[in-house]
């Protein structure tokens, strides 16, 4: 007899641990577009801050990351493969995300991040008034800010080449707002559009043949990820280049202002609990990314003709001198500054 009533209550807790084993982990779909510098950023500080804070992926929550490699047409697939997984979240991060997000599903919560401007979606939607399971993280580009600087650092400029992506919501958007404040301050934007990330340095290449003075890429998927092509075209022309995100300042861009991708997804992180824990998206209000920060880097703009003022200098987060993308054996030594900064 007690052998009986061991042998049940050792079948009991086997059954008891069985069942706790089976439990479903709360899960996050995360997905990104394309493996772009600043989305990689993104996405490791986004975990690292949920670990630190004892979501720790495989113990208490489960995390399915995939990225799209630049596809839309897979960025949508992932999303409806998220809903059919029954994930609790989804977590998008960039404008593409976003949108495949909200085209699978108007049920599970969505938590976006390196989102320009989500209301740019609302008019693409058909169908949905409004975005009530989503919010997240927002980051305007500093478009107006850096169109603004480079008439400072180059006075005499008249004519800034850019790229962008047609097919990204966000870049259209951004170039939109290049062409105002080019307007305002007397630049003419010459802009060249490419598919995918394979046309980034050839249109780069085609755009010096447009006469222009500098470079500003539009901040968009598809051209981050191939950036280090347009600043190869830069160091090895001599021509000016100035980027949206901060990491362009290592990757041949004589000034970068952006914003810190691992601030952002820190940031992002601190959202996800609230989500977790049953409070509804509609009423989490979506969060502002404010502060730019400004890198100078004095080796590429040697090599692209830039001199600084003490002024400008005295108001970088940061002044590097690394010559990370030199120029080809026999070239050419870099021409003298054409536009010294005021």
């Amino acid at each position: 007899m007690k052998r009986l009533a061991a042998l049940i209550f050792l079948t009991a807790l086997l059954l008891a641990s069985c069942q706790k084993k089976a439990e479903r982990l709360y899960t996050l779909g995360i997905f990104q577009i394309t493996d772009s510098p600043t989305l990689a950023v993104l996405r490791k500080s986004f975990i690292q801050t949920l670990a630190e804070a004892g979501y720790r992926d495989g113990i208490n929550i489960r995390l399915e990351v995939r990225n799209a490699m630049g596809d839309v047409t897979e960025a949508q697939r992932i999303a409806r493969e998220f809903v059919r997984e029954k994930v609790d979240a989804i977590v998008a991060l960039s404008t593409p995300c976003l949108q495949a997000a909200l085209m699978a599903t108007q049920k599970i919560p969505i938590i976006y991040s390196a989102v320009a401007n989500p209301g740019l979606l609302e008019s693409r939607s058909p169908g949905r008034s409004s975005f009530h399971n989503a919010t997240g993280v927002t980051s305007m580009g500093p478009v107006r800010q850096m169109i603004s600087l480079i008439r400072e650092v180059i006075p005499g400029a008249r004519r800034i080449g850019t790229l962008w992506t047609p097919a990204e919501l966000n870049s259209e958007y951004y170039l939109r707002l290049a062409r105002e404040a080019a307007g305002e301050l007397g630049f003419e934007i010459i802009a060249a559009p490419v598919a995918n990330g394979s046309e980034v340095l050839l249109s780069a290449q085609m755009l010096l043949n447009q006469k222009i003075d500098a470079i500003f890429p539009i901040s968009d998927n598809t051209v981050t990820a191939a950036f280090e092509s347009v600043g190869r075209v830069a160091v090895e022309n001599g021509i000016p280049l100035f980027a949206g995100i901060l990491v362009g300042a290592r990757l041949g861009a004589s000034v970068a202002m952006g914003w810190d991708f691992d601030e952002m997804g820190r940031t992002t992180a601190g959202i996800a609990p609230r989500v977790k824990n049953g409070e509804d998206p509609d009423r989490i209000p979506p969060v502002a990314m404010s502060r730019l920060r400004l890198i100078i880097n004095l080796a590429a703009a040697r090599r692209q003709g830039l001199r600084f003022s003490e002024a400008l200098l005295n108001r970088a987060d940061e002044v590097i001198n690394e010559d990370l993308l030199t120029q080809p054996a026999g070239s050419e030594a870099p021409p003298e500054p054409a536009f010294p900064g005021k």
